[in-house]
């Protein structure tokens, strides 16, 4: 498949997990990709496996409005113009809120809310040019809480509700803006979690699809929402996440109800 032949697309924080499998799949289909970490060293495993003249390691921090507007500049200068920007660098950090330090509320979100923001925002006025979209990277996080994530929490709920209201501030100018919202995902940033006995056995009791998340079934949602297919789809948060928001939080009974 070549969806995205001649289309140039930014991928941030796409050095690993899922941004890296989103740049792989595009880049795969055809499109001229815009690679993004805080330093080119983190993006050199997943640039040498694609194309060079399809290819653009373009390094720096988008909590920064002077690299995001760099970022699109130099994606422009590169390959002409800018048709899909997938903002999906995120950090987390958990625990106990009333323990919380403020370090860890301002760097969750400066990279996940600003971050996201100022890469939008610097993106705007190419993806007008091309009538372009943006694919947001939220969570099921952003649509519920969890316990002890409450900065998370709220950082993915304000991509949550970013992605709503560009949707319709952007539609009037033929672009469109969506995000995913993965539940756990088997990356780095989920190690210490999917690889934990007890986790796995609540993540399962509460997953209709029985099995974790792969990185790619996050990309494959990515482009769909990306794609000419979604062309009349715009302010949607898209749960890829097995089935846990299928769920209103009540236990399977049946499974669990002890037996005479």
């Amino acid at each position: 498949m070549s969806r995205f032949e001649g289309r140039t697309a930014i991928v941030t924080g796409s050095s690993r997990g899922i941004g890296a499998a989103i740049a792989t799949r595009l880049s795969n289909e055809g499109a001229n990709v815009v690679l993004n970490a805080p330093t080119p060293e983190e993006c050199s495993e997943i640039a040498e496996k694609l194309p060079r003249e399809r290819t653009l390691v373009c390094a720096g921090d988008i909590r920064k409005d002077a690299f995001a507007r760099e970022l699109v500049a130099e994606t422009v200068a590169r390959f002409g113009a800018l048709d899909i920007v997938c903002a999906n660098a995120g950090v987390v950090t958990g625990g106990p809120f009333a323990n919380s330090a403020d370090e860890d509320l301002d760097f969750v979100i400066d990279v996940n809310v600003k971050g996201t923001l100022r890469t939008l925002r610097a993106a705007y006025p190419e993806l007008v040019k091309t009538k372009g979209c943006a694919v947001a990277t939220s969570s099921v996080s952003g649509l519920g809480g969890d316990y002890e994530l409450a900065i998370y929490d709220a950082s993915k709920g304000a991509v949550t509700q970013v992605v709503r209201s560009l949707a319709l501030e952007w539609g009037r100018d033929g672009v469109r803006v969506n995000a995913v919202n993965p539940s756990m995902t088997r990356t780095a940033m989920g190690d210490g979690y999917v690889d934990d006995p007890g986790v796995s056995e609540a993540y399962m009791n509460r997953l209709a699809l029985q099995r974790y998340a792969e990185p790619e079934d996050i990309a494959a949602a990515v482009l769909f929402l990306a794609s000419a297919d979604a062309g009349y789809i715009t302010g949607v948060n898209l749960p890829v996440d097995g089935g846990i928001t299928a769920s209103n939080g009540q236990p399977d009974y049946n499974r669990f109800r002890a037996k005479a």
